[in-house]
């Protein structure tokens, strides 16, 4: 059975239709493209987005496709340039989706590649909701099955080395492949898997996602050229992703109810601009503030006990240089949210990182800790104030979780937050009714119109 799990992953996404996926899954789909978009528009104000834009300029002078959001003159690249640049922008501003388990960010690698082909082949709305669908539950499938600790202890990074089939999968939906195309896009897929967590605390950790997207672009198109290529790259004993990158891996897991139980559900989602490991804490903030009055004036010190990798990860950013080191340190986002009672990209401009009172706060006021009876991601904040008194909580989840899901609403708010700055409301509203009935789109050309500046 183990050796025919590429197969069984390519015969699910090249089979896959509209009819086969529940009302449910249909709208946690919906409801990830959405939150991808809101990502995407965020990531224009990205310290690097500039770089990226210039570099997939560079790599071909057609523009069939659209830049979401739009800019740099009309608002187009070519195909590998558009898929580049649109993976970026949704993870440019750490704020995408997290699968959870694998701790990969799943709707960079998969949508952009989704959305230039479909808007260059004209497909239909019905289209690209099942190319996403088939992507993301396709690079959660792979992932579960790399037995994730081992993968990690390794140093593989998920993004560049999962993030590649998910966009062959989308590409090959929507190019109608064949099983054995599809598995032998995933073998070409596999074959440019790739980044490890050496690049943990620079930008490169984004770039990998935006790399994954085009990885799988260029192996599914290679693939339709009848490209020979191994169809069982999983779990090939000499060379196969499971073995390299893992002990083997758990390949049982990446086929377990396969169609039947959907892994994509298990995607979390951010309402905030921070690192994934920061978002339980976050949490734990405003559902303190909530539940306590706390003015950031009367507040002597802030005491946080995490576990053990959110701690090693971000709890040494005490004293943060730049916008990106601000958005990794815990000692920042704490300090920034219980003064400004909000978190949004504006708590991540020079104005506010910069400032003298925030920066000294953050480095004498805040401590942050391992607290080994912590588990599975857990949070405690203790703040004293100044009058004696200690605010405490434990927060298990963060928001966007399925123990702690958020709304259509939610994103939908998070969305128009990021959109405004480029479109109208009357725009706005548009974007996110084509959205929620993606599956009735003649053509994704009246999304994709839409969303062009």
């Amino acid at each position: 059975m183990a050796q025919e799990t590429t197969r069984q992953l390519a015969e699910f996404a090249s089979s896959l239709t509209l009819d086969a996926i529940p009302e449910h899954v249909r709208d946690a789909t919906k409801i990830l493209l959405l939150d991808a978009l809101a990502c995407a528009l965020a990531g224009h104000r990205g310290e690097e987005t500039s770089q990226i834009h210039a570099m997939a300029a560079a790599m071909g002078q057609s523009s069939e496709n659209s830049i979401i959001g739009g800019g740099w003159g009309p608002g187009r690249l070519s195909l590998a340039g558009a898929t580049l640049m649109n993976g970026f922008l949704i993870t440019a501003v750490t704020m995408c989706d997290t699968h959870r388990a694998t701790l990969t960010h799943i709707t960079p690698e998969v949508i952009p590649p989704a959305l230039a082909i479909a808007e260059r082949d004209g497909l239909s709305g019905s289209d690209l909701l099942v190319a996403i669908a088939a992507g993301c539950e396709i690079t959660t499938r792979v992932g579960l099955g790399l037995d994730y600790p081992v993968f990690r202890e390794k140093g593989w990074h998920g993004p560049g080395v999962i993030g590649p089939f998910g966009s062959a999968a989308a590409v090959g939906s929507l190019r109608g492949f064949d099983g054995e195309t599809m598995a032998r896009a995933f073998g070409l897929a596999g074959s440019q898997s790739a980044g490890t967590f050496a690049a943990w605390g620079t930008p490169t950790v984004k770039f990998h996602q935006c790399r994954g997207a085009l990885s799988g672009l260029m192996a599914a198109l290679l693939a339709e050229q009848d490209f020979v290529a191994t169809t069982e790259i999983l779990t090939a004993p000499d060379g196969g992703i499971y073995n390299t990158y893992s002990n083997g891996g758990l390949p049982e897991l990446a086929t377990a109810d396969l169609g039947e139980r959907w892994e994509l559900e298990q995607i979390a989602l951010r309402l905030w601009p921070s690192a994934t490991h920061l978002q339980t804490m976050i949490t734990a903030l405003f559902d303190l503030m909530d539940r306590d009055e706390v003015r950031f004036d009367d507040v002597e010190k802030i005491d946080i006990a995490m576990c053990e990798t959110p701690f090693n990860m971000h709890g040494g950013f005490g004293r943060y240089q730049a916008k990106f080191e601000a958005m990794l340190s815990a000692h920042y986002v704490a300090s920034v949210v219980l003064r400004d009672r909000a978190l949004t990209l504006e708590q991540f401009e020079p104005a506010c990182y910069d400032d003298p009172q925030m920066r000294d706060f953050a480095a004498e006021q805040v401590e942050i800790n391992h607290d080994p009876g912590l588990v599975n991601g857990q949070v405690r904040v203790d703040i004293s104030c100044k009058n004696g008194s200690v605010l405490s909580i434990l927060c298990d989840h963060p928001r966007g979780v399925p123990e702690n899901p958020v709304s259509r609403g939610d994103i939908e708010e998070k969305f128009r937050i990021y959109a405004r700055a480029r479109f109208v409301e009357s725009r706005i509203d548009q974007i996110i009714n084509a959205v929620a009935r993606l599956e009735t789109l003649e053509t994704s050309e009246t999304l994709m119109g839409l969303l062009r500046e």
